[in-house]
């Protein structure tokens, strides 16, 4: 007999609209790949992604998984975020979530999860998906951590289960989430779904009990690299930074390429790096080869530090100018960067900061709408529409004025240097570019004239107007942007800092 899984409860799809609204404020653009590898709704699954940006990546995957093709996803999350007197805690239980309890949040070892074990097993056996972090815990770090075998285990006690039905299909849907700058307002994020690992008692007799820990190794190992493959995975930040200069001069500003494509490239010298740093036995030729990069990647350094040198200014301007016009929801946003910062080590606050920049925002934002329709209630009808519309337009507007300035001041810093030290500039641009373009077509495999050929592959999707409906209405369209490049936020000028290596 098919399984039809559980109803969509009215609160479910209540609290979904309202993390589809405030995520398509917060970001820029929410790309989203290979949907068709959702499971339908009634075929049991176990939905995993990495987990660096706290709460934000569940409803990521909240928002982004089709309706049409699934009715719902039970989250988990950690349950110390339950029973509190806030809106995040409200969310989150509005949402159906399952708490578990992590050890690190009860040092005096009362750890029992078995109830939520078996809620997730009941769960998987009427057809529903659930959603799992098998990382364990969201952190702000550049590198997927080794994931936990629970998503195995929960797997295995699925299977077991039901061994009676030999026939019986679960399957693991990896999915792989990039922000190009988690906590800032109006960046970008990717959404990648991989092929579904599929599994059945008849197939899969060594997950049946009494199992094997190896195979419960392998299959989180299968994981691992699943999601691994499909976003930016670095020792360091000082890698990723170096990889995204390197991937924004061989595919340079205003290249039309899918955000997909951006990630990939960049991936690709993440990867190319982190060769070039392995030791063991090498031929002559790697060594020469490993050496090349390696110099290319001390060149690409020198030069991001003299970014954030030359930055340095326009980040007071930034910040000075934030001051003045940003208010309600905006304002919110700065003091959550700051408090982040001194309430513990990065790794383990930053990757709230998204987090509360949503919730504070929606709070902020609501109270200015409902405070506006109250000074001027003779006229509520027209302003509970008014405001809401004139709030969009000023982020538009602003997006524009941003986007104006930094070109602005793009010109202005080319006729500041004079021609000699912008010759010298150009100098080391081009021999930067061959050496880039060496690597990349000669070693990597990538094309030889990116803006012609990514434009061909499906560049005009970068987050512009695509329906004829949206060309007509170019002005007030969700999608009309004026970003060239996919690593802008909202600032004045272009994100390249990370974070200090102190994590």
């Amino acid at each position: 007999m098919p399984l039809k899984g559980s109803p969509t409860p009215w609160s479910y799809i209540f609290v979904r609209l309202l993390f589809h609204f405030v995520l398509k404020i917060f970001y820029g653009a929410i790309v989203v790949e290979n949907t068709e590898y959702v499971p339908k709704t009634g075929e049991p699954c176990i939905v995993c992604a990495n987990h660096s940006n706290s709460l934000t990546d569940a409803l990521i995957l909240v928002t982004t998984i089709p309706p049409g093709t699934r009715n719902m996803l039970r989250l988990t999350a950690k349950s110390t975020q339950f029973g509190r007197r806030t809106f995040t805690s409200w969310l989150i239980e509005s949402a159906g979530t399952v708490p578990i309890k992590r050890r690190k949040d009860f040092p005096e070892g009362d750890v029992d999860n078995s109830e939520v074990m078996d809620m997730l097993v009941e769960a998987l056996e009427t057809g529903d998906a659930v959603c799992l972090f098998p990382e364990g815990m969201s952190r702000y770090h550049p590198t997927i951590a080794p994931l936990k075998t629970g998503v195995a285990r929960l797997l295995s006690d699925v299977l077991t289960r039901n061994r009676d039905n030999p026939d019986f299909t679960i399957s693991i849907l990896t999915c792989s989430i990039t922000y190009m700058h988690r906590q800032h307002f109006r960046s970008d994020v990717l959404v990648t779904f991989n092929p579904p690992m599929k599994f059945t008692p008849r197939e899969n007799p060594e997950l049946l009990a009494p199992v094997n820990f190896a195979s419960i190794r392998d299959v989180t190992a299968r994981m691992h690299q699943l999601i691994s493959s499909q976003t930016i995975d670095a020792p360091s930040w000082d890698l990723i930074r170096s990889a995204k200069l390197a991937a924004r001069i061989y595919a340079p500003l205003g290249t039309s390429m899918t955000l997909g494509d951006f990630v990939r490239i960049t991936r690709t010298f993440v990867e190319a790096f982190k060769l070039s740093e392995g030791k063991g036995e090498e031929s002559d030729q790697h060594k020469r080869e490993d050496n090349e990069i390696n110099a290319l990647r001390d060149c690409l350094k020198v030069i991001g530090a003299s970014l954030d040198k030359r930055l340095a200014i326009f980040t007071r301007t930034g910040r000075g100018i934030k001051t003045i016009l940003y208010t309600g929801d905006s304002r919110t946003t700065v003091f959550d960067d700051h408090w982040a910062g001194k309430s513990g080590p990065i790794w383990d606050t930053w990757d709230e900061i998204a987090q509360y920049k949503l919730v504070y925002g929606l709070l902020s934002g609501l109270f200015v709408w409902i405070l506006t329709v109250l000074l001027t209630l003779p006229y509520a009808r027209t302003v509970v529409i008014l405001v809401p519309v004139l709030m969009w337009m000023t982020l538009r507007w602003l997006e524009d004025a941003v986007s104006a300035f930094r070109a602005f001041t793009a010109l202005l810093r080319l006729l500041w240097v004079g021609p000699t030290t912008l010759k010298a500039v150009r100098e080391t641009r081009d021999d930067l570019h061959s050496c880039i373009m060496n690597l990349a077509v000669g070693t990597l495999g990538l094309p030889q004239n990116p803006e012609r050929d990514f434009l061909e592959s499906g560049g005009q999707q970068k987050g512009r107007v695509k329906t004829k409906w949206e060309s007509g209405a170019k002005y007030f369209s969700v999608r009309r942007r004026r970003k060239r490049d996919w690593n802008e936020t909202l600032r004045l000028y272009d994100k390249v800092d990370y974070p200090d290596e102190r994590l």
